[in-house]
């Protein structure tokens, strides 16, 4: 390669990396809204990739466990410049609102009044509801081609709102992927198939470090280890983002093993909430809360732990399966199967919006923060992070 294309090579990576930090501090609403701004920071405004490929590393993440928005960046980042820039942006992605959690539970633990009041937040939530029916929207527009996608839309929205169970969202990925797989025939031919190159090495990481961290934490009964094994079970299992995350974390660490009370979760959720990034990062805050009695070098090791434990598995899945998913997209029944993926995504992003919704007072404030963010987002260029510090200063300023 030419020092002349190497530098061009290398500002482009240096810019992708400069955007991934700008996400870090501005990509608010959780996993859905996140590919609403990936779409437009990374797709539409950078050219990184196209929209296709964005919907289609989208579907891959939504098909594994972990983090779907950390997985989605990160295999953007592989995409555009190998392992070792994914990593950089996995790192630049989650470390500030790691950081704020991590601050924040570690001052709950240093005084002990905690009676802090997040009234200033009344506002970001009904935000963030924007913030996903734009995102919904949006993703609909872009993946429903038929009467079946719409089906299977209505069908993943209807059953997610009424039947909010963790064990629901990858039963209907599936679902969906195999009804639209079953019409492969219908696509042209597929591409000259080559044979697979399975590295297996990352697969092998990830079951690798489960079973090492599950035998550490039983021999030595650390309580930062164990808690890192938690975690990692944990991201290894769970399918379709924070909001399956959350009552899960609730009924380990508070009613079962009462690690933390259950005003100090929900304070740490609605601060989450109102931050940037990935809503994984809440599990850093479970981590220093979860280790209060082992001083705050203890407390900085339960963050640590349960950090790396909620995001390597995900990242280790998804560094697997992309090195192939080139190769593997190219079956016709696999590229069918992706149809029916996004649609059932599609009706996920609908029923967050709706979950959302539900437990607001629907008065006029909520109303117009809902309505304003979707106009706002879907027919001007007002970025969402302005919209949420609007919000954030009405919520200091505006007395309820």
């Amino acid at each position: 390669m030419p020092p002349s294309s190497k530098r061009i090579r290398g500002l482009r990576l240096f810019l992708f990396l400069k955007d991934v930090a700008l996400l870090s501090f501005t990509c608010f609403g959780g996993p859905q809204a996140h590919l609403a701004v990936f779409q437009r920071l990374l797709v539409r405004d950078r050219a990184y990739i196209s929209d296709e490929e964005l919907l289609e590393l989208h579907a891959l993440c939504q098909m594994l466990p972990g983090p779907t928005s950390t997985q989605t960046l990160t295999a953007i980042a592989f995409r555009i410049g190998g392992p070792n820039l994914a990593y950089l942006a996995l790192l630049i992605w989650i470390l500030p609102s790691v950081l704020v959690m991590t601050t924040v539970a570690l001052c709950l633990n240093l005084f002990e009044r905690r009676n802090l009041s997040l009234e200033f937040t009344r506002y970001v939530q009904p935000i963030a509801v924007g913030l996903v029916a734009q995102s919904a929207y949006t993703f609909a527009r872009k993946t429903i081609f038929g009467n079946l996608d719409a089906g299977l839309m209505l069908l993943a929205a209807g059953l997610t709102y009424f039947f909010p169970t963790p064990y629901l969202s990858p039963l209907l990925i599936f679902f969906g992927g195999a009804v639209t797989a079953i019409r492969f025939r219908r696509r042209h031919q597929q591409l000259d198939k080559e044979p697979f190159q399975i590295q297996w090495a990352n697969f092998a990481l990830w079951i690798g470090v489960f079973l090492v961290a599950a035998g550490l934490g039983a021999i030595t009964h650390s309580l930062p280890v164990r808690l890192f094994e938690n975690f990692y079970r944990n991201g290894s299992l769970i399918f379709g983002g924070g909001q399956v995350l959350i009552p899960l974390l609730y009924n380990e660490f508070v009613q079962f093993k009462d690690y933390l009370t259950g005003q100090e979760f929900l304070f740490g959720y609605a601060l989450t909430q109102s931050l940037p990034g990935p809503v994984f990062a809440f599990c850093s805050y479970i981590g220093v809360l979860s280790c209060r009695s082992l001083g705050w070098q203890g407390q900085i090791a339960g963050a640590v732990g349960s950090t790396l434990g909620i995001f390597l598995p995900g990242t280790f899945l998804i560094f697997f399966i992309i090195r192939f998913w080139e190769q593997l997209k190219r079956y016709r029944v696999v590229k069918a199967s992706l149809e029916g993926v996004n649609a059932i995504s599609s009706g996920l992003v609908w029923a967050a919006a709706l979950l959302m919704f539900k437990p607001l007072e629907a008065d006029d404030a909520t109303v117009l923060a809902i309505g304003g963010t979707f106009i706002l987002l879907q027919f001007t260029k007002v970025p969402a992070w302005a919209i949420i510090l609007v919000g954030l200063l009405a919520g200091i300023f505006i007395k309820p």
